[in-house]
């Protein structure tokens, strides 16, 4: 006869808890940061304390405190201080000087340059640009940063997308679907193993030192002399709309120059998020206001990490 159990010895054993966050090179470190950065620059007119990020992120503040600062080069509380729009318009002369063109007369020499990743541009051409993509394959993965989830993709050529995901997207759709009527004749395949080594790549300051990232660019003629332009902003500087229009031999176009950055498909590596109003204003992003404060902020992080 079988003899009936107790409560206790039916009781299922509790599952163990997930291994505590160990060091930056954790996933859950990335994401915990990336969730960090991304509330940091939402909220910036109040932003969350150490603690309260701490707690988000369900570890101790000492512990995220360290997380944060070997991710994003600062501590939260530095980083909070950076996404205002203050700094973005301290970055701006007020002189009426060509900002733009300054930072060109420095050179190389200048230390913005040594977090610069060598870049360089193909456009399609112009019979790929007929053809829409049509017998080109697309590979794309979905890779987690310190600055959040993001998705590249890249043609045999090189990176023809890349763009972050924001905290509240559980996937990739609307990504997918932007590339997709960039390239609407191409097929594209899930391939994050392809995409991984660049992506490793583009994120790092400086390069390192494997040569140039390519990137593969579909986009009009006016289009691309603006994101050439844009290739040309030191790293953690700004440049407004004018003066790019000024720099490409367009200087009434301002508002076409908006809409080639608005159109620009490579964020981050084509650097959009430092253009901006005269007025230190941070909008008109395709990726939305609160990624160009994380991007901008993180650059003057970098700069100020000792050399």
């Amino acid at each position: 006869m079988l003899r009936p159990h107790t409560a206790a010895e039916l009781r299922m054993p509790t599952p163990p808890a997930p291994p505590p966050v160990a060091d930056e090179d954790d996933p859950r470190a990335l994401r915990a940061v990336a969730a960090a950065i991304e509330r940091l620059a939402r909220d910036w007119q109040a932003p969350p304390g150490l603690d309260q990020l701490a707690a988000e992120a369900g570890l101790s503040p000492w512990h995220f405190q360290r997380l944060f600062k070997r991710a994003a080069g600062i501590s939260p509380k530095r980083f909070a201080q950076f996404v205002t729009l203050g700094h973005a318009r301290r970055l701006l002369r007020q002189d009426g000087t060509d900002l733009l063109g300054a930072s060109l007369d420095l050179g190389l020499s200048g230390p913005s340059r040594l977090h610069d990743l060598f870049v360089v541009a193909e456009a399609a051409t112009p019979g790929e640009y007929k053809a829409a993509g049509a017998g080109l394959e697309i590979r794309w993965g979905m890779h987690q940063t310190g600055l959040g989830r993001a998705l590249l993709a890249a043609t045999p050529r090189g990176i023809c997308w890349l763009s972050f995901l924001t905290e509240a997207e559980p996937g990739p759709e609307r990504h997918l679907a932007e590339l997709a009527l960039d390239w609407p004749k191409a097929r594209l395949l899930e391939d994050p193993g392809a995409t991984a080594a660049v992506a490793a790549r583009a994120f790092l300051p400086g390069g390192d030192g494997q040569g140039p990232v390519t990137l593969h660019l579909k986009g009009t003629n006016f289009q691309m002399k603006v994101w050439q332009a844009l290739l040309t902003i030191p790293f953690g500087q700004v440049a407004t709309y004018a003066e790019i229009g000024r720099r490409i031999g367009s200087p009434t176009a301002a508002r076409a120059v908006g809409n080639a950055v608005g159109a620009n498909p490579v964020s981050f590596l084509i650097p959009c998020h430092r253009v901006i109003r005269g007025t230190g204003v941070l909008d008109n992003y395709r990726w939305g206001p609160a990624r160009k404060r994380v991007l901008l902020a993180w650059e003057a992080a970098r700069l100020e990490e000792p050399a």
